[in-house]
């Protein structure tokens, strides 16, 4: 990857991550929790983006769509497993980022009732190409089954096995007791 592609995918990652907190910030101030409300706030914070010049309208658009297939994702594991957010990330809450885990827990928190209304569109949302933009977690390769663990927010690449570009998000397994 040449330094001007790694400066639009870092430019991406960290947009990624200002939306999430525009969308988290919104969270705090609003009074209803609807899904048409957790959308209005994720169009503002993309619109917000392109008004400060962070991003062109089409990445705009784009780091957009991977803030909602996570949030889809997320309600759907959620809701699904009965889980939490800790679970749906599959990683030891040390290794996160502190930002972006509370970004995230705030937002399953705050938002749950508009995150569940996700659920059945994340079912049909839930594949992971290469070139986007994906929240921490565990993708897997839907070719080969090789895991891809992302410690923080990053850009997803061909599969290091066997080149495929498209993953399923993996569930944590369940703690033992």
């Amino acid at each position: 990857m040449s330094d001007k592609q790694r400066d639009a995918v870092d430019r991406m990652v960290d947009a990624y991550e200002a939306m999430l907190a525009r969308v988290h910030e919104a969270a705090d101030t609003a009074e209803k929790k609807t899904v048409p409300w957790l959308r209005e706030a994720l169009s503002s914070a993309r619109d917000k983006a392109v008004e400060l010049e962070e991003l062109t309208r089409e990445e705009a658009e784009k780091v957009s769509n991977y803030v909602e297939r996570d949030l889809h994702e997320a309600a759907s594991f959620i809701a699904d497993t009965g889980q939490g957010l800790r679970d749906w990330l599959r990683f030891d809450w040390q290794l996160m980022q502190s930002r972006m885990l509370d970004m995230f827990a705030g937002m399953a928190d705050q938002t749950s009732a508009a995150l569940k209304g996700f659920a059945e569109q994340a079912r049909q949302a839930s594949v992971y190409r290469t070139g986007e933009i994906t929240a921490p977690g565990v993708l897997q390769c839907t070719q080969c089954g090789e895991q891809l663990h992302f410690e923080k927010t990053g850009h997803i690449p061909p599969c290091p096995k066997c080149k495929a570009t498209t993953f399923q998000r993996q569930p944590a397994e369940p703690e033992s007791s």
